[in-house]
């Protein structure tokens, strides 16, 4: 007996129509949800937020990118410069994923690859659980990071990160 699995294929215009959206991306016809946020994940994005700050860039949570007319993709904070329209389809300085207890790091550094192809220099990738980070740069080999992460003049400390989780509300 064979078993087949069915996918429904959905259209960019639905894609983008979809008030769900914001916990999906999209790939080729296909519709995959997020892992929700956790309070941890949120704390951090939240401290990455405060502290990227760069003289003609802003940090921004959640912007759905399209790094392809068939691919929407949802990382967790980036840095972009001003860009026309609703979605960035010109790639940015920075994508962060912060991961949720059922994301798995090699599925977060496969998504950086796909960053890394539509042209994004500088990937991080942060486990707030675990207080771990990496960094994924275009075109370097993942590396675990002890102190700052860094992508170009751009830096966090991962102690002033990190600490954010033990120091009840973030001001």
């Amino acid at each position: 007996m064979t078993i087949m699995s069915s996918t429904t294929l959905v259209t960019v215009e639905e894609y983008l129509r979809n008030s769900e959206k914001p916990n999906r991306e999209y790939r080729d016809g296909v519709v995959y949800p997020k892992a929700y946020s956790t309070k941890f994940h949120s704390i951090i994005q939240r401290a990455l937020l405060m502290l990227l700050r760069g003289p003609e860039m802003q940090a921004l949570p959640e912007l759905t990118v399209q790094i392809s007319p068939t691919k929407y993709l949802l990382p967790d904070v980036v840095m972009a410069t001003d860009f026309p329209g609703p979605y960035p389809t010109d790639p940015l300085q920075l994508c962060c994923e912060i991961l949720s207890p059922e994301d798995r790091l090699g599925a977060m550094l496969g998504k950086c690859e796909e960053y890394h192809a539509w042209g994004v220099p500088y990937c991080w990738v942060i486990d707030p659980v675990k207080r771990t980070a990496w960094e994924y740069h275009s075109g370097l080999e993942p590396l675990r990071v002890a102190t700052d992460l860094r992508a170009g003049e751009l830096a966090v400390n991962l102690e002033e990160l990190f600490s954010k989780l033990d120091s009840g509300p973030i001001r």
